[in-house]
């Protein structure tokens, strides 16, 4: 509870600290206040405590949640010095609503009570639709802040609709209350399987699933590189958190009603992300279809639910959010320094691959992190990626789902080619020959997701015993 807290009053901090003249104290207060927020995480470890007339849980998995979440916010805060050179951006409030975000991340986290559950998500997804239309002069940005309000909206009624029906078939909101309404013995009711049917089609929508993510690549294209980055790995993180819980405690009792059409989203999103990733010319747009193709990996972990299954998605959390967050910095330093950008029609910029072209040469630094990024989304050896797909194809296999695991292997093969042609771009072609200036802090940054990507890689057993 105490992070939650300490978010909150952070928030209201930066908000207040935004009326000063210098915008230079924001970005290291913003830095402080989440390692301060990071330590006292870990103050109840190996202690469960109810808050809030038990509505809010804390253990040890929602700790290590919560060190993901946290950490990766560290990271794309780092990564955003660029607010404190222009002079339209508004830090304070991007700061602010980054911290209020990660109180409704906190609260999917820990939440023992669908109600908290929904207030952690409306927490989130406010802040995220403001950010995501951040850039007020980009009609891109514009676009894709309506479209994510106006289907997050629908996804939002639609998985309250569902809490709805299942307090109707239970009479309870909390999770127990929930798994011990929904008693397999009876047989599941119309009204228990609507409501939870409803409910996972929210959280669903949440983490760009099939056929729910088509919001994903617009949505991710559109908004500040930054926001994209922050989206793809804080906002999956914690809506997979719930998924889990919800899963494993509420509908644990359930699962021969449920896994088959958890089974199917999952090869769909699987198939979706990864062809349709084949295709994209812009680098953020391939990440987007990426962000999606993982979705399906960490499905997989739920559709089998199986007793490695925690340990899996805790690990394959980790392993996307420092890939995706390395990937991520290194574009913002090419977008915006080389030549090599291209503009659409409307004059708006263009991520596309060729940006990449020569980096490895040109700036061996970010042409290695890059490289070990793309390595280790694509589930490379001696990459943290690896051990990520190599844990969720065990709970597969755990549970006999070898349909699925057969499709997961295929649609890792079609993702080494996208992958790869970043690598291909950025070592086997002439580009750009302009220096590209890399600030010391932003350097560490990109090293220590590096570092943390190939230590994982090389030691995965390093996080096991820990929860």
């Amino acid at each position: 509870m105490l992070p939650i807290v300490l978010l909150s009053v952070f928030g209201i901090v930066l908000l207040f600290l935004g009326f000063m003249k210098s915008k230079a104290i924001l970005l290291p207060a913003t830095l402080l206040f989440l390692v301060i927020t990071l330590a006292v995480n870990f103050l109840d470890w190996n202690k469960s405590y109810l808050y809030f007339n038990d509505m809010l849980r804390t253990s040890n998995l929602s700790m290590v949640f919560t060190a993901i979440v946290l950490g990766s916010a560290f990271m794309v805060v780092a990564l955003s010095s660029r607010f404190m050179e222009e002079e339209s951006a508004q830090p304070a409030e991007y700061y602010g609503l980054m911290l209020f975000s990660l109180v409704g991340a906190l609260m999917m986290i820990g939440f023992e009570n669908l109600i908290m559950l929904f207030v952690g998500v409306e927490i989130l997804s406010v802040a995220m639709y403001v950010l995501t239309g951040s850039d007020k002069r980009n009609l891109r940005s514009n676009e894709a802040a309506l479209k994510y309000f106006l289907m997050g909206a629908f996804a939002t009624g639609i998985m309250l609709f569902g809490m709805a029906l299942l307090y109707g078939a239970t009479g309870s909101f909390t999770l127990a209350g929930v798994g011990s309404g929904a008693n397999p013995q009876q047989g599941i009711s119309l009204l228990t399987a609507s409501g939870m049917l409803m409910l996972l089609i929210g959280l669903l929508f949440k983490v760009s699933a099939a056929p729910f993510h088509f919001w994903t690549p617009d949505v991710y294209d559109g908004a500040p590189t930054i926001f994209t980055a922050f989206m793809s790995t804080v906002v999956k993180t914690a809506g997979f958190a719930a998924l889990f819980k919800l899963l494993s405690v509420s509908f644990a009792g359930l699962y021969p009603w449920w896994w088959t059409l958890l089974a199917i989203i999952t090869a769909l999103t699987l198939v979706a992300g990864n062809i349709t990733a084949v295709y994209q010319n812009s680098f953020k747009r391939m990440m987007a279809y990426s962000s999606i193709s993982h979705a399906g990996y960490l499905l997989i972990g739920l559709a089998a639910l199986g007793t490695q299954t925690k340990q899996a998605i805790v690990f394959y959390s980790l392993a996307y959010s420092v890939a995706t967050i390395a990937a991520f910095g290194v574009l913002l330093l090419v977008a915006r320094q080389r030549a090599t950008q291209t503009f659409t029609s409307e004059g708006v910029m263009s991520e596309n691959f060729d940006a990449f072209n020569g980096l490895a040469r040109q700036n061996p630094l970010l042409g290695f992190a890059m490289a070990v990024s793309m390595l280790s989304l694509a589930g490379i050896p001696l990459t943290a990626g690896f051990w990520g797909k190599f844990y969720m194809f065990s709970t597969a296999v755990e549970r006999g789902q070898i349909w699925l695991l057969v499709v997961a292997v295929l649609m890792s093969t079609v993702g080494i080619y996208y992958y790869f042609r970043v690598i291909i771009a950025m070592y086997f072609r002439d580009g750009a020959t302009e220096p590209i200036q890399v600030a010391p802090f932003y350097r560490y940054v990109l090293l220590a997701a590096t570092i943390l990507t190939l230590g994982l890689g090389i030691a995965p057993g390093l996080l096991q015993g820990l929860f």
